[in-house]
């Protein structure tokens, strides 16, 4: 008697989309890190992840697309000021270029990338520091959670301090701020001179905010 076929579950769609995804940009020789629940989960903490979120530069958006859609994605324009998307087997993979307070794919960010582990795959992951002011930057009423993610990412991450605050200063000073202020809240170890260093930044002499 043969036994019958194991069934396909959600993440084992998710896999085989992620795997063709980033096979398409690797074979397409397109620069790429992963962002949003992938990174959360290697930075940080495993709150499970329904979609794929890949970061590139505004250039290549055209070439993803045609990568994605030779693989059998369906693939459309959800907001032309960032977001593009592609879709097969009922997962859909963001294609970012553009993120709150216009964080863009940079050179820097690229070299600071590294390869983490996700569900047995070996991936390009943004540095945990520009995901924490992405986070930061992000939350809002309906991502409430970017906050805990990032919240992950500060407890288990070894974080460049400097470069936080210099990605901070160019794209979100005081939601950073703020973040750190209630890691600490929180009893997570923020190092004080990125919080004062920041403090500094948006507020003048006096402690007035600027």
């Amino acid at each position: 008697m043969v036994a019958p076929a194991s069934p396909i579950t959600d993440e084992d769609a998710l896999l085989g989309v992620l795997d063709d995804a980033v096979g398409s940009l690797r074979d397409a020789g397109i620069p790429f890190l992963m962002i949003g629940g992938v990174a959360s989960t290697v930075w940080g903490r495993d709150r499970g992840t329904t979609d794929i979120d890949v970061f590139v530069r505004p250039a290549a958006v055209p070439s993803v697309l045609e990568a994605l859609a030779a693989r059998g994605f369906e693939t459309w324009t959800e907001n032309e000021h960032w977001l593009h998307k592609g879709r097969r087997d009922g997962v859909t993979v963001d294609i970012i270029f553009r993120t709150s307070r216009d964080i863009l794919l940079d050179d820097e960010m690229l070299r600071r990338a590294s390869v983490g582990t996700f569900r047995g795959r070996r991936l390009p992951i943004a540095p945990p520091e520009d995901l924490l002011v992405m986070k930061a930057s992000a939350a809002a009423e309906d991502t409430a959670r970017y906050w805990y993610d990032a919240l992950g990412i500060l407890s288990r991450a070894d974080l460049d301090w400097h470069y936080l605050v210099t990605r901070a200063l160019q794209h979100g000073a005081r939601r950073t701020l703020s973040l750190l202020l209630f890691a600490s809240s929180v009893d997570l170890v923020v190092p004080g001179e990125p919080m004062a260093e920041l403090w500094a930044a948006v507020h003048d002499d006096t402690g007035s905010p600027l």
